[in-house]
């Protein structure tokens, strides 16, 4: 009989990056049992059942992208596959999803004991990448359930969309609790963000155990400020397209947001404080001054690769419509300085496949505020970040960092985000002297176009593994849907 290989998959030629490490090295990466065994050169390959050649290609944590949309404006059984395929095409393994109940998703509302398991239901058998969800408490009871959310499914991130408190999805909203599916007489507003805060903190007091991953995201904008924004600019019709979505969705409000959301998190004593896809000067600036204020809360800044990668003079118009908004160059300028600061924790795609023909209005693609928000994404995060970071002088190592490593941590998937022995072996193979244009006909995701169309990248991601298994390769999705539900801590 013939002798037991020790290792299942044996990577050679290979640079390794790793998010906490000072350079790349060269080393075999070998995995058993989907987990990483051993990362040191000269592995014999006699050792393993199967070799894989790296061609002298990087080797990066699998991506986390923690800010995904599936199953918000197509079925969440459809998107669960298309754009899970589109996730491993771009080296994502691990991809945390925004879900809640109200208009969009399942369209339903109720309490979160019945509607996530629908959710988790749907979505099994169908990703190709590991997932799981954060959720967004929108009424009374939602925030009573938010221990049982942790404890009995393994939920350990929550969100507050505060635009919502006056403000739809896409623009005015005349009727809170029908948007939401929430009781005629409840309100989404400051005082139910307090509430959220301290139900989320009552939950880490229930399980001290699992409080260091327990975390709050907001999405930062006051429907107030927009609502006479987008008035104004509307009224005098002087900008057009995304410049006038800017205006009408304007950086102040950002930084107004942010300073409420700070304050709330102070009175109630909630540690741990996400503020997502910032977008500006003025937005990461208020978030690092209220982290100035407030030294015991642990902020994180997040910025998306669309805000990195896009301004307002986008050729791609409405297309790349988005919540909050695109802006001009000189913000975009400033996120990529936050970013070498040190500033932002992490680069996420905010992937939200939204159809051209529900995208734009037929009659009128090229208005702004007939479009709808949102756009794909995901497989372009890691290739763009390398073709723009690069140039600017960003470390491999700190790009593994803002794509893996720090979504991890905060997200409670400590075995994920590196490569190193005893972790879920999650790669992405890149070759980072390939130069290509992106075109949406290429893209697993089902969107069918793209605000990044005709971009040119200099990186790209030629091989996927999820837990020891390949996913991805050299084009084409392999295999079949094999994600597993991320029941956090996980």
């Amino acid at each position: 009989m013939a002798d037991k290989k020790e290792f299942d998959l044996l990577i050679k030629n290979v640079r390794v990056v790793r998010p906490n490490a000072a350079m790349v090295e060269d080393a075999d990466i070998a995995i058993s049992n989907g987990k990483f065994a051993k990362i040191v050169p000269g592995i014999d390959a006699s050792r393993a059942r199967e070799v894989f050649d790296a061609k002298n290609r990087l080797a990066f944590p699998g991506l986390v992208d923690p800010h995904m949309h599936t199953g918000i404006y197509s079925p969440l059984a459809e998107d669960a596959v298309t754009e899970s395929r589109a996730a491993a095409q771009g080296g994502v393994t691990s991809s945390i999803n925004y879900m809640r109940t109200g208009g969009y998703y399942l369209n339903k509302g109720g309490p979160y004991k019945t509607f996530y398991p629908e959710v988790l239901d749907i979505s099994k058998g169908r990703f190709h990448v590991d997932y799981a969800y954060h959720l967004a408490p929108l009424s009374k009871q939602h925030i009573g359930e938010i221990p049982m959310l942790v404890n009995d499914f393994g939920v350990t991130s929550f969100k507050i969309f505060m635009f919502y408190g006056g403000h739809g999805l896409h623009g005015r909203s005349a009727n809170q609790a029908e948007f939401l599916m929430i009781d005629k007489d409840e309100k989404y507003d400051i005082a139910h963000f307090e509430f959220v805060m301290r139900g989320v903190k009552k939950a880490m007091e229930q399980y001290p155990d699992k409080a260091e991953d327990i975390s709050l995201s907001l999405h930062c904008e006051t429907a107030e400020i927009m609502a006479a924004y987008t008035k104004m600019v509307e009224e005098e019709g002087k900008l057009k397209g995304l410049h006038a979505y800017s205006a009408g969705r304007p950086p102040h409000s950002e930084g107004l947001a942010i300073f409420i959301a700070s304050y709330l998190a102070n009175e109630t004593d909630l540690p741990n404080i996400n503020l997502l896809h910032l977008t500006s000067r003025k937005a990461v600036v208020a978030a690092l001054q209220m982290a100035a204020v407030f030294p015991h809360i642990n902020f994180r800044r997040e910025v998306t690769i669309g805000h990195l990668m896009l301004d307002t003079d986008a050729p791609t118009g409405a297309l790349a419509k988005v919540n909050p908004p695109i802006r001009p160059r000189p913000d975009v300028e400033f996120l990529w300085e936050s970013i070498l600061d040190g500033d932002i924790d992490w680069i996420c795609s905010d992937h939200a496949c939204c159809k051209h023909e529900m995208k734009v209005d037929e009659k009128k693609p090229k208005d702004i505020w007939l479009a709808k928000s949102g756009f794909g994404g995901t497989e372009y995060m890691l290739p763009a970040l390398i073709t723009e970071g690069r140039r600017r002088g960003l470390s491999y190592n700190d790009m593994a960092k803002l794509t893996s490593f720090n979504a991890a941590q905060r997200f409670g998937l400590p075995s994920k985000g590196d490569i190193a022995p005893g972790l879920d072996a999650d790669l992405a193979i890149v070759e980072p002297n390939e130069t290509w244009t992106i075109r949406s006909a290429d893209s697993e995701s089902d969107q069918g176009y793209t605000p990044f169309e005709g971009m040119e990248l200099t990186a790209a991601v030629k091989t996927t593994f999820l837990r020891g298994q390949k996913i991805y390769d050299e084009g084409k999705i392999v295999g079949k849907a094999s994600g597993q539900y991320l029941k956090r801590p996980y």
